[in-house]
């Protein structure tokens, strides 16, 4: 494994982070794929096991059971200073007007119940999971840099908005002499590259640490294009973002370069990723230990600019948001 600072901060990541949106109690409908504790357990001791040190999950994921499940597994297989732990708040947890969004009493209450739930004593990233419209972003930045005043938080982070937002986000703070987001968690992969024309230059020059989500496209640069899966049958995202454009011969190309040098499909595309000098740590979610043992291969495998220039050669721009 191979580690890197995240962004500017002094805080060093492995390169690959262990996504845990693939653990947790099923959710009828939405997470009908997740794993049970039983067989995530395994899977996060293995990617401990093999140096990965950055683990990213979510309150809302598996309603709160991924959080739960990171947190023991932690405990028993990690030493917990070793580890980055990053979780994000903003879906609601419960019934009531203040359970969904970003204002201070949310985000305070939303804080509390994920450090309970992960049996932690402070989250080393606190991430804002979406902008939140319905508050003022003052206040939002008010309570995570309070939050990390407390000693409950160390670094505090964004997650898939447009890029004005995020700059207007990152400039409040600095006027007010706030903390800062260190990280910006996107969705990018060889299928969905808008985040090129203006977030990444953003981060790159605000020395802003990228992890994106999906950097596979939900699995589908490593399987034949009318390959399914328990998750892809219900997906409901899979076919709205990647069945347009020239989405095919992407896989396609991935497909024939990964024969050409004998490695998986999953080693192409992140290594892909890997080579773009804004992505500091690519967020794989893993639900078997040989998608960990691709994610951690792919680290050392450095693609030729002619290889990088056939991967994207077929790329078409998509219309919206990335969200």
């Amino acid at each position: 494994m191979k580690y890197a600072k995240l962004g500017n901060t002094g805080l060093e990541v492995s390169r690959i982070c262990c996504g845990c949106m693939s653990f947790g109690n099923e959710t009828p409908g939405i997470h009908d794929w997740s794993l049970p504790e039983e067989e995530a357990r395994p899977v996060i001791q293995h990617a401990v096991e093999n140096g990965i040190t950055f683990f990213d999950t979510a309150n809302a994921y598996s309603m709160g059971t991924s959080e739960e499940i990171l947190g023991r597994a932690l405990k028993d297989f990690a030493n917990r200073d070793e580890v980055v732990i990053a979780t994000k708040c903003y879906f609601p947890m419960r019934r009531g007007r203040n359970a969904r969004g970003l204002s201070r009493k949310s985000i305070m209450a939303e804080l509390d119940s994920s450090l309970r739930r992960l049996g932690t004593d402070y989250i080393d990233l606190y991430q804002i999971h979406r902008w939140d419209d319905r508050t003022p972003i003052e206040e939002t930045l008010r309570a995570l840099h309070d939050a990390v005043e407390s000693g409950k938080v160390r670094y505090v982070g964004a997650s898939s908005m447009y890029a004005w937002q995020f700059s207007k986000a990152l400039y409040t703070s600095e006027m007010r002499g706030w903390n800062k987001f260190v990280s910006m968690q996107n969705h990018y992969n060889l299928l969905q590259r808008e985040e090129e024309r203006e977030m990444m230059p953003l981060c790159l020059d605000q020395g802003v640490g990228v992890i994106p989500w999906s950097p596979l496209a939900r699995g589908r640069l490593t399987r034949d294009w009318n390959e399914t899966t328990k998750r892809s049958e219900s997906d409901v995202h899979l076919n709205n973002r990647y069945s347009g454009g020239r989405d095919k011969e992407i896989v396609d190309q991935v497909h024939a370069m990964a024969d050409q040098r004998g490695i998986g499909r999953a080693q192409v595309a992140l290594a892909w990723m890997l080579s773009k000098p804004f992505v500091t740590s690519p967020i794989i979610g893993p639900s078997k230990i040989e998608h960990l043992d691709q994610a951690i291969a792919a680290v050392g495998i450095q693609l030729t600019d002619e290889e990088i220039a056939r991967l994207e050669e077929p790329y078409t721009p998509r219309a919206g948001g990335s969200f």
